[in-house]
């Protein structure tokens, strides 16, 4: 009997449709796997698996293109045995099997992997009597960038069947690998400009933004670096105008919660019924306009740290309601029963007298003990007249900034500046800087445009500390604005003081005169003499120019 010569191929193409069936349900469950997750390792090691269990091939491995080094990386393996972890294994371009996939870009299948002598099975997995198929994996249609690999259990005539098969799953494998870049190199980006603005942030808010070189300013830098280490409540005294909220700035993102929110809240700005609201949120409904839950200043700053502006201008009524935050940590929104409890650092501030106010039964005693924690003192800016060269300075930049072009400030005008009282602060001088700036046609601010101010000198006594007025300009003149880095301490001025030129013309009559009295340590014989006068004469001009003299 002969034997029908079409039977082997019948029974050929039923093997060939049942491997296609698997094949495709296969696909299907890779491509669900692909989509699941951006860990891209992981993802991996799932697709292999899939292939084991579901696609008929057998330890499967991905390697991919390290762009470091040029090296292929196996970045994922299915080994029943130990899936993981395994030894890495690396192949240069062209050498080996893998290497040569990678370098000729195209796939490779051994009917036998024992007759290739290329095949180096550094992972000692692969059957020496099976076959082996390799395909490239590109994204897009550029350079290989990797190399899928798998063994088929069986040695059969399908093996161009599975070596397309291997392609369509490297295909997917390789968008999966663009995706999961694309992302990495995204979040990249957002790190290095989140760590970019960290930094921004800091620098602006951070010591060096804060000018004084004078002993009131020492102390209260010593106290911020000492404050900022701990969660202790602040409390910020000082007239308004003097920087209480730089201090409250430079305790937060010099603290451990300098990653953290930093909320800031001015008290005086709200009714109580609003303030509320604000500090602690509210739900839906719980009064007209209120539409949807809101979450208050509280809730917002959790970890981090709540800075209450003016907090002497709250009423009674609510200082008791803040109380219990402070104590507790705890609160509820207005309508909500549900108690929250939330861990925020306080750094609150105020120009009042709030003693006075205790005594007068206007502000609570156990409130003030609980915001008079740690009290920093913000000094008056006539209590340091002589950082007003530094400040003027640095101002002065800052407004060059906003206006685009160079500004500089000479020496008779920080002369002119040193002789207000400034009762409005730093915020004063600041105006004062961006007033004269206007006024500067050609980005000089000298005497004239400070004059043309409208500055009112007339308060000035001649009150100087012994550096004196003109040594401060020097000294400033000098170097840089002094402010404080977090870790280079408070330097001071090592140089010697410059002296006042007396023959300045840009010096006035009495500017000479004080200027020659500061030098002699008030002694008026030798400011006499310094001034080529004679003792009576200098006397007769104290009295006219109507200089106060210091007394020791």
């Amino acid at each position: 009997m002969n034997r029908d010569p079409l039977v082997p191929v019948i029974a050929t193409d039923a093997a060939r449709l049942e491997l296609l069936e698997t094949q495709l349900a296969a696909l299907y469950e890779v491509s669900t796997v692909l989509s699941r997750s951006l860990d891209l390792r992981q993802t991996l090691r799932e697709v292999l698996r899939v292939l084991h269990e579901r696609g008929r091939l057998c330890y499967g491995l991905v390697s991919l293109l390290d762009e470091e080094s040029g090296e292929l990386l196996i970045s994922a393996l299915h080994n029943e045995e130990d899936a993981d972890p395994f030894q890495p294994v690396r192949y240069r371009p062209g050498e080996g099997v893998i290497g040569r996939i990678l370098e000729k870009n195209e796939p490779w299948i051994l009917p036998r992997v024992g007759d290739e002598p290329r095949f180096l099975d550094r992972l000692n997995l692969y059957r020496q009597d099976l076959p082996f198929i390799g395909v490239p994996i590109r994204i897009g249609e550029g350079a290989a960038v990797g190399v899928f690999a798998a063994q088929p259990p069986v040695a059969d005539a399908l093996l161009e069947e599975r070596a397309r098969f291997l392609e369509m799953v490297a295909n997917l494998i390789g968008q999966a690998i663009r995706l999961a870049r694309g992302v990495e190199a995204e979040q990249a980006a957002l790190r290095e400009e989140r760590d970019k603005l960290r930094r921004e942030v800091k620098g602006v808010h951070g010591f060096d933004s804060i000018i004084g070189r004078t002993q009131p300013m020492r102390l209260v830098f010593d106290q911020v670096r000492q404050v900022a280490k701990w969660t202790t409540t602040v409390l910020i005294r000082g007239e308004s105008g003097t920087g209480k909220e730089l201090i409250a700035n430079a305790i937060h993102y010099n603290s451990p919660r300098a990653r953290a929110p930093f909320v800031k809240l001015n008290c005086a700005a709200l009714p109580d019924n609003l303030l509320e609201s604000e500090l602690f949120g509210h739900e839906k409904g719980s009064f007209t306009g209120a539409v949807a839950m809101r979450k208050g200043r509280f809730e917002q700053a959790d970890g981090g740290t709540l800075f209450l502006d003016e907090i002497g201008e709250i009423s009674p009524a609510f200082q008791a309601k803040l109380l219990r935050v402070l104590q507790e940590g705890e609160f509820e929104r207005v309508g909500g029963g549900r108690t929250l409890k939330v861990d925020v650092r306080i750094i609150a501030a105020t120009n009042r007298d709030l003693e006075a106010e205790v005594r007068a039964c206007e502000f609570r005693e156990d409130l003030y003990y609980r915001l008079n924690v740690m009290p920093i003192r913000m000094p008056a800016l006539r209590e340091r007249i002589e950082d007003v060269p530094d400040l003027a300075r640095f101002l002065i930049t800052k407004v060059a900034r906003m206006q685009g072009r160079e500004l500089t400030i000479t020496d008779s005008a920080l002369r002119i500046l040193m002789r207000h009282e400034w009762p409005g602060n730093v915020r004063e001088l600041e105006n004062c800087m961006e007033r004269a700036a206007v006024m500067s046609a050609d980005g000089t601010i000298d005497r004239g445009v400070i004059e043309l101010t409208g500055l009112d000198v007339s308060a000035w006594d001649g009150r100087s500390t012994s550096a004196g007025v003109g040594a401060a300009v020097g000294a400033s003149a000098a170097g840089p604005s002094v402010g404080a880095g977090a870790d280079s301490g408070l330097p001071l001025p090592t140089d010697p003081v410059p002296k006042v030129d007396l023959d300045d013309p840009d010096l006035d009559e009495r500017e000479r005169v004080i200027a020659a009295l500061e030098e002699a340590g008030w002694v008026q014989a030798k400011a006499a003499r310094l001034l080529n006068m004679t003792p009576r004469q200098i006397a007769y001009r104290i009295q006219t120019l109507n200089i106060k003299v210091r007394q020791f």
